[in-house]
C-alpha cells in the first residue's frame, strides 16, 4: 500500500498532523518511535508532570494531554499508528520509502516530527549508574526517592519543574547549575524560592557520579559545605535535548548549525519537495506543545496542497 502521508514521530506535533491529514482525506501512517529515540507515543510531553499553558485545559499532566490528542487522532479511520522504529527514509521514484523493523512503507509525502531526546551526563559514572540512580525522566522515577536526597543537574525551566516534582517525594533536592542563576519561568522560580526542600547550587558543575551498586554521591568542581563531595541518592539530568534529525539529514534535508530541520515557517516545507517538518525538530526558536501542534497541522495542509500538484 502507498500512503498519502507518512509521519515519522508520534509526539503531539505528529499526532495533530495526522488528525488534520485525515480530515483532508489523506490516508496517513504515523510511526510511533524514531531513529535513536526511546520516547513513547505522545513524545516528550508525556514526561511533563504539569501542563498549565495549553489552551482549553487549566491544568493537566503531559501524559493526559498526549492521550487526549492521541484518542482524537485515532477517531479518524484514515489514520494508522504503528509503534515501530524507523531505520531509514529514501526517495524511491515519485514516492518516499520508509524502512522500519516491521517492514517497508511507501508515501507520497512525509513529515518529520521526530523531536528530541535527552542529552546524557557525560562524566565518569554518568552512564555507569543510569537506571541505578542517574535518571532522565523525573515523572517516571520521582516516587522511588521518597524521603531521600537527590540532585537535579541543569538550570532550565525543565530543571526547575523537575525539582518541584521531586520535592513532593524527596526530603532534600539540590539544583546544581553551572551558571549564575537558574533560567526558570517566573512562576516556577517563585515556587523554587518558596520551597524549603529545594536548594540551588550555582556556578558549579558535576565532575563525577560515585557509588557502589547505586548512586551514593557526586563530586563537584567547587567546594560546597566544606568539600567537593555531595551525598545524594539520585541524580536527575536536565541539561537539554539532542535534536533527532539524523533521518532527515540522511535523506538530504537541510539542517542548521543546531541540527534543526530548516523549514519555511509559513508552510513547514523543507528544501525537498514533499518533505515537511514540525515540532521540536524544526528550526523555530519557541518550542512548546501548542506551537508543535500548530506546525503539525500546517504541515498536513501543505502536504495536501503538494499532493494536488503531483496527482
Amino acid at each position: 500500500m502507498t500512503y498519502d502521508f507518512i509521519i515519522v514521530g508520534a509526539g503531539v506535533a505528529g499526532l495533530a498532523g495526522a488528525m488534520y491529514a485525515a480530515r483532508l482525506g489523506m490516508k496517513t501512517l504515523v510511526l510511533g518511535t524514531s531513529h535513536g529515540s526511546e520516547m513513547p507515543v505522545g513524545g516528550v510531553i508525556t514526561t511533563t508532570n504539569l501542563v498549565e499553558n495549553y489552551p482549553g485545559f487549566v491544568k493537566l499532566t503531559g501524559t493526559e494531554l498526549a492521550e487526549k490528542i492521541r484518542k482524537h487522532t485515532e477517531s479518524y479511520k484514515l489514520v494508522e499508528i504503528k509503534e515501530e522504529k524507523v531505520e531509514g527514509v529514501k526517495k524511491t521514484g515519485k514516492n518516499f520509502e520508509v524502512k522500519t523493523g516491521g517492514g517497508n512503507y511507501l508515501a507520497k509525502a512525509i513529515l518529520f516530527a521526530t523531536g528530541t531526546e535527552w542529552k546524557r551526563l557525560e562524566v565518569p559514572g554518568g552512564r555507569e549508574f543510569e537506571n541505578r540512580g542517574v535518571a532522565y525522566c523525573t515523572l517516571c522515577d520521582a516516587p522511588l526517592y521518597k524521603n531521600k536526597t537527590v540532585a537535579v543537574v541543569g538550570g532550565s525551566d525543565v530543571a526547575a519543574k523537575d525539582a518541584l516534582v521531586l520535592a513532593e517525594h524527596a526530603k532534600k533536592v539540590y539544583i546544581i547549575y553551572r551558571r549564575e542563576k537558574i533560567r526558570a519561568e517566573p512562576i516556577n522560580l517563585e515556587r523554587i524560592e518558596k520551597n524549603k526542600k529545594i536548594e540551588v547550587i550555582n556556578n558549579t558543575n558535576v565532575l563525577e557520579v560515585k557509588g557502589e551498586n547505586v548512586v551514593k554521591s557526586v563530586v563537584l568542581d567547587k567546594n560546597y559545605s566544606g568539600g567537593k563531595g555531595l551525598l545524594v541518592d539520585g541524580v536527575f539530568v536536565a541539561i537539554g535535548h539532542r535534536i533527532l534529525s539524523d533521518l532527515a539529514n540522511e535523506l538530504g534535508v537541510k539542517l542548521n548549525k543546531k541540527r534543526e530541520i530548516v523549514i519555511d515557517h509559513k508552510t513547514c516545507e523543507t528544501n525537498l519537495a514533499g518533505v515537511f517538518a514540525a515540532g521540536d525538530v524544526a528550526d523555530k526558536p519557541f518550542k512548546q506543545a501548542i506551537t508543535g501542534v500548530a506546525e503539525g497541522c500546517t504541515a498536513a495542509y501543505s502536504a495536501y496542497e503538494y499532493l494536488k500538484t503531483i496527482e
